[in-house]
């Protein structure tokens, strides 16, 4: 098996994993343990916050280890991550499902910044764009699934089901990597400096890079929104919405869907618009999307309540996924090679390290004073996300950056 297919059939195990435990999570504690608003901002947090707490060590680890065997311990965490989870459900712990929701999530940290920092060591630069795009193709296909099929699983088995799926999920991922050729550490045969130097030196290159550092705030800006309306879309779809669980799944799955399409026009658009345009159109289009969520309570009961929210859903997969595929890109193509991983994992904290806080605000809010008020701050979020590319030098790049230097 070629080295870019088996990145390929992993990258879309692990996003199946990934994706079933990220739906499961609200039905489980919905259904199951009753969590109200509240609760499922913590336990939404709890998933999140793998991503701000062990980010900056995975890159360093990333630019030390062998990457095949850093890949085999993601995945065998995501496999503990779904039998913890079956556990919790069955003895009715919010907390250890909690836990398994950090470690599962704690996986796919180490997976995707080890597969991103990998690409650019297998691809050419010029193919950088086409691979980011079937890589993201992989992940939004099963983005499309998982919502709806953990829904119908909810409503017709158990919520737990979606978890044994996402154990399957891992387990294909494994088989894959494991057909990757054995390679030499990034750092093998050199001295290297402190782990804590290693990752200052990573934050400090993308605070010093006017586009690193500019990809970062918009992407913060984002995370909070979205992740705040994944926090409360459980109770605002099965609440003032009138949907039931497979309903609620089917909306969200529109998600998907514009992940696909993004996916596909990916390396159209690469080719025949600046990067500046893509770059400004994925968090723009999202606050058109915060409007359709902000209107659908209005309609609730009815076809057009659900198709407001499933428009919106399709609109933050649609756009932001050309902006993540470009930015990635702009990210390979700027970072030095052997600093790939540090820097990758500071962007990716700032990325989704803000998810947690997005998560507690969006759920917090909900329950202290209502839904349509937490959906005003993700509208206003989404908003900010836009103006940090506009008034950024993003703003202005007609053409990808030149290829940094392997050292």
């Amino acid at each position: 098996m070629k080295p870019f297919t088996a990145l390929l059939g992993a990258a879309a195990g692990t996003h199946a994993a990934d994706q079933l435990a990220l739906a499961t999570l609200p039905l489980t504690a919905t259904l199951i343990l009753g969590a109200g608003p509240d609760v499922l901002g913590l336990l939404v947090a709890a998933q999140s916050a793998a991503w701000l707490l062990v980010s900056l060590p995975a890159g360093a680890w990333v630019d030390r280890l062998p990457r095949r065997q850093l890949l085999i311990v993601a995945l065998g965490l995501g496999l503990l991550a779904s039998v913890i989870a079956v556990v919790a459900a069955a003895t009715g712990a919010a907390s250890l499902l909690g836990v398994a929701a950090f470690a599962g999530a704690s996986g796919t940290v180490v997976y995707v910044l080890t597969s991103v920092s990998l690409l650019p060591s297998i691809v050419v630069s010029t193919d950088l764009p086409r691979a980011n795009a079937r890589l993201e193709l992989a992940r939004a296909i099963v983005s499309l699934a998982a919502p709806f099929v953990a829904g119908l699983l909810a409503q017709h088995l158990s919520p737990t089901w979606g978890y044994a799926l996402a154990a399957l999920g891992a387990a294909l991922a494994l088989a894959c990597v494991l057909a990757l050729p054995r390679v030499p550490a990034p750092s093998a045969g050199t001295a290297r400096p402190s782990f804590l130097v290693d990752i200052r030196t990573g934050a400090r290159f993308v605070i010093h890079h006017e586009l690193l550092r500019s990809i970062s705030l918009c992407a913060i800006f984002w995370n909070f929104a979205f992740f705040a309306l994944l926090a409360i879309w459980a109770p605002l779809a099965l609440g003032p919405l009138g949907l039931d669980p497979a309903s609620m799944g089917l909306a969200q799955s529109a998600y998907g869907a514009g992940l696909i399409l993004g996916a596909l026009v990916a390396p159209i658009s690469s080719r025949r618009l600046p990067p500046l345009a893509t770059l400004i159109f994925g968090p723009a289009v999202s606050v058109v999307a915060a409007g359709l969520f902000l209107a659908a309570p209005t309609h609730g009961g009815t076809t057009t309540g659900f198709a407001l929210a499933a428009a919106g859903y399709f609109l933050v997969g649609f756009g932001p996924m050309l902006w993540l595929i470009c930015q990635t890109t702009v990210r390979q193509l700027v970072t030095p090679l052997s600093l790939m991983g540090r820097v990758n994992a500071t962007v990716q904290t700032a990325i989704y390290g803000v998810r947690p806080l997005g998560a507690l605000a969006g759920g917090l809010l909900a329950a202290q004073a209502g839904l349509q008020s937490a959906l005003v701050l993700i509208a206003v979020a989404f908003a900010l996300s836009a103006l940090a590319i506009v008034l950024s030098p993003l703003a202005r790049l007609r053409t990808m950056p030149a290829p940094a230097c392997a050292a």
